[in-house]
């Protein structure tokens, strides 16, 4: 029979869901300083800590139905408050109630997104995502801010953003399907291949950071729709 852990073991992962919830809102204090580009950083260190937390948990034997419920609140403020925020303070306060309108859906469409998820996977674990997910939503819009920062040439297209912060909203809503890493079998892998991969990978955030981690986050965007378009387009097909 498996012993239980102590109360305080409870502790650890509860404080990693808990760090999101300040990189957040520090994201927030930053960009209310305009400091963007920074606020857009603290935003992936919330993912960081939103990734150790269930790992954590599930190391230490103490996942719990509290500590789900944390962390849904935790992503709501890290990954649906903080980059809707550094949205409308980047780029939207410029347009009025069109900025307003645009930052709000971002929240609200991340907290349906929030909510279905934690109906549809009371029980088990999904080995994919229906709708995108919200940390990666949040992540796109930090990448944005980050190249506009980096290409000033650039910067008078940031009005894009408030067109993505609505596909990203509508995106999270959908259901479009996204593959879930947390059930992927590395013993499957052939070892050297995901080895080198992983080096190439490593390499380029290494040299080019922001562009680096752009095309990683786009591609995982755009696979959902593409994937959703080649099998409409095989049913169609079959059916002709």
């Amino acid at each position: 029979m498996r012993q239980a852990p102590p109360p305080i073991a409870y502790l650890l992962p509860n404080l990693f869901t808990a760090a999101p919830i300040f990189t957040g809102f520090y994201a927030i204090s930053l960009a209310l300083q305009n400091s963007f580009d920074i606020a857009a950083w603290f935003i992936f260190l919330a993912l960081v800590f939103d990734g150790l937390d269930g790992r954590v948990a599930r190391m230490t034997n103490t996942a719990s139905h509290f500590g789900v419920e944390f962390d849904s609140l935790a992503d709501i403020v890290a990954f649906g408050v903080a980059p809707a925020f550094l949205l409308y303070l980047y780029v939207g306060e410029t347009y009025g109630r069109i900025g307003i309108v645009v930052s709000a859906l971002f929240i609200i469409f991340g907290a349906v997104r929030l909510a279905r998820f934690n109906v549809t996977t009371s029980r088990i674990e999904p080995s994919v995502f229906i709708g995108l997910p919200i940390p990666t939503a949040a992540i796109m819009i930090s990448i944005a801010v980050l190249l506009m920062e980096r290409y000033k040439e650039f910067y008078e297209l940031k009005v894009a953003l408030l067109p993505l912060g609505i596909i990203l909203a509508i995106l999270m809503v959908s259901n479009i399907r996204y593959p879930s890493f947390k059930k992927m079998n590395f013993k499957a892998f052939h070892f050297i291949r995901f080895l080198i991969a992983l080096i190439v990978v490593a390499m380029g955030i290494f040299v080019y950071p922001i562009e680096a981690l752009a095309l990683l986050a786009a591609g995982y965007l755009l696979y959902g729709p593409i994937r959703a378009s080649f099998y409409l387009l095989r049913r169609l097909i079959h059916r002709g």
